[in-house]
């Protein structure tokens, strides 16, 4: 695990874009992507495991009433993983982890809780790449066969119609990434994908541990969380744009013209 403290915006900058240059296309291009939590503390764990640790078990029964009881708003979808990122965004407990694409996506994540702004916040960053060896051999030729590192919602439907088969597919857990499709403007505007591991105890953590996976923490220091989070907003990258429609102007407005600066940037020079 390499562990990076940053200092400033520029140096966040230095930090996401470091080591993306692609000399075979000639254009900036990796296979990184990013979860930003507000509390570098916090571990990779899915709300499944925050809510049932007791009994893993009921992740059956919560995804059946959920289609159970929300069966008149989930007309318009079929399938057992189309279904899964509804539940998330919805906040059904799965064991489903959010990521994005998008480094500064990520930092707005880890920004803008300010209720947080006592602790340092973090982005986390993989090589999706670096999990492909690790699937069973079914998943890797469907992988290679389409030249891709990441499985679309159509691939999975047709190669692991549940839960239950994904973890028989091998003896050791493993994690695949998944893009859902952009049926929710939110999904769509947060560069979304979501991870998920083959065994529900598995953590995602103790995948890389296992497997040796090489990973990246951003720290972003409390006394410069503000700083990162104004930015952010200069370039449109907030509850406006991450969460659309009305809920996302207020909570913009509402922090926007909080009292922030004060409180959190009365030791800072002026830049």
């Amino acid at each position: 695990m390499q562990e990076i403290v940053i200092g400033s915006w520029d140096e966040l900058q230095q930090a996401v874009f470091d080591d993306v240059w692609d000399s075979k296309v000639m254009r900036y291009r990796d296979n990184r992507i990013y979860r930003g939590t507000s509390d570098q503390r916090w571990n990779l764990v899915p709300s499944l495991n925050r809510v049932c640790a007791h009994n893993l078990a009921l992740e059956t029964q919560v995804f059946r009433s959920f289609r159970k009881y929300g069966y008149a708003e989930l007309a318009d979808y079929s399938g057992f993983w189309q279904l899964l990122p509804v539940a998330q965004h919805h906040g059904l407990p799965t064991r489903l982890l959010d990521w994005t694409y998008s480094p500064l996506v990520a930092a707005h994540f880890a920004t803008e809780d300010t209720g947080c702004y006592d602790r340092d916040g973090v982005i986390w960053c993989l090589d999706v790449t670096d999990f492909k060896r690790y699937m069973p051999e079914q998943l890797q030729k469907k992988l290679r066969d389409t030249d891709s590192n990441i499985f679309t919602i159509g691939m999975l439907e047709k190669l692991i119609p549940d839960f239950k088969r994904m973890q028989a597919l091998s003896d050791e857990p493993y994690a695949i990434f998944f893009e859902p499709s952009s049926m929710i403007d939110r999904i769509a505007n947060q560069y979304a994908l979501f991870s998920v591991v083959s065994d529900p105890a598995v953590l995602l953590t103790d995948i890389l541990a296992k497997q040796g996976i090489p990973y990246r923490k951003i720290i972003i220091p409390k006394e410069v969380k503000l700083e990162i989070r104004d930015k952010l907003d200069y370039i449109n990258i907030s509850e406006r744009m991450i969460y659309p429609g009305l809920d996302g102007v207020c909570r913009w407005i509402t922090r926007r013209y909080a009292a922030l600066g004060p409180v959190y940037n009365a030791n800072r020079n002026r830049e």
